[in-house]
């Protein structure tokens, strides 16, 4: 549950800072005409983000063993994939965000109210999106709706104070620091999360490797155990865990989070060129003695 409340709270916070980005910006530009529009997109976004997450739900009911354990497998990679790009993406844009928020938001208003409610739909419904299959993997993994349910609402709904409060101004929160220790913990749940699909496709058949275990510690940390339980609902820890996923988990963790910590090199600015010699002033042609 822990896990899922800290991917509801990154996404609901980048979805709820996006929309008050959006808010802040209307009424700071006396344009309050223009709110009804962007909250009939963001209601769209969480729609169509709620319809896919029950259509993945219910399509996979309808599915053999090994198709549902195939789709999940999939669907956890995907999700995988999301979490990656979307923690390397807000460490890029993070200071820049607002500016092009609002620089989009300014061409959508000049070409119309179908263009804006189009503008914050797409602007929101990015990290709906993501959530739903985030969600869909978490279920998957857990094997109940309950758990990942309420971690991932509880993220979210802190997720949302914390913007009101960013946006009254009660609270000044340091996003750079915020994103890059939250960035840090996704990277290991998105581990846990990359070596359950793994095993998922390894139960579908689709990948090799199924009974032959890297370790199997359940004798000291059984699954139905308290710590157990924390260590599957934070990481997806599983105590008995195949080569694949653990060279999978260990290959992940040590590229994204090496290329994460890692400064972007600062390129050099260019040495001035050297200054045109100073051509020497005209001598006269008669010289005093």
């Amino acid at each position: 549950m822990l896990g899922n409340a800290l991917i509801g709270l990154r996404e609901g916070l980048e979805a709820s800072l996006v929309v008050s980005i959006l808010v802040a910006f209307l009424v700071r530009t006396d344009r309050r005409r223009e709110l009804p529009k962007v909250w009939l997109g963001v209601g769209a976004a969480i729609a169509v983000s709620v319809g896919v997450t029950l259509a993945l739900t219910l399509s996979q009911q309808a599915l053999t063993f090994e198709a549902q354990e195939a789709l999940g497998g999939s669907l956890s990679i995907i999700a995988v994939g999301f979490v990656t790009w979307m923690i390397f993406w807000m460490r890029r844009v993070g200071r820049t965000i607002a500016a092009e928020l609002e620089g989009g938001l300014e061409k959508a208003i000049a070409m119309g109210s179908i263009a804006v409610v189009v503008m914050a739909a797409l602007a929101v419904g990015r990290e709906g999106l993501e959530t739903a299959v985030f969600f869909f993997a978490a279920v998957q993994a857990a094997g109940d709706t309950t758990g990942p349910l309420v971690g991932f609402l509880v993220g979210i709904a802190i997720a949302i104070v914390l913007a009101y409060l960013v946006y009254r101004g009660a609270v000044r929160l340091n996003l750079g620091r915020f994103f890059t220790v939250t960035g840090i913990l996704l990277i290991f749940v998105a581990a846990g999360i990359l070596a359950y699909g793994v095993h998922d496709l390894q139960e579908a058949g689709i990948l090799p490797g199924l009974n032959t275990l890297a370790f199997d510690v359940s004798a000291v940390i059984p699954a139905d155990s308290w710590y157990g339980v924390l260590l599957k609902g934070v990481f997806n820890f599983s105590p008995q865990t195949t080569v694949l996923e653990a060279v999978v988990w260990v290959l992940y963790v040590a590229t994204v989070l090496t290329l994460f910590v890692r400064r972007p090199r600062r390129t050099a600015p260019a040495a001035a060129p050297d200054p045109a010699p100073t051509p020497a002033p005209d001598q006269p042609a008669d010289r005093a003695v």
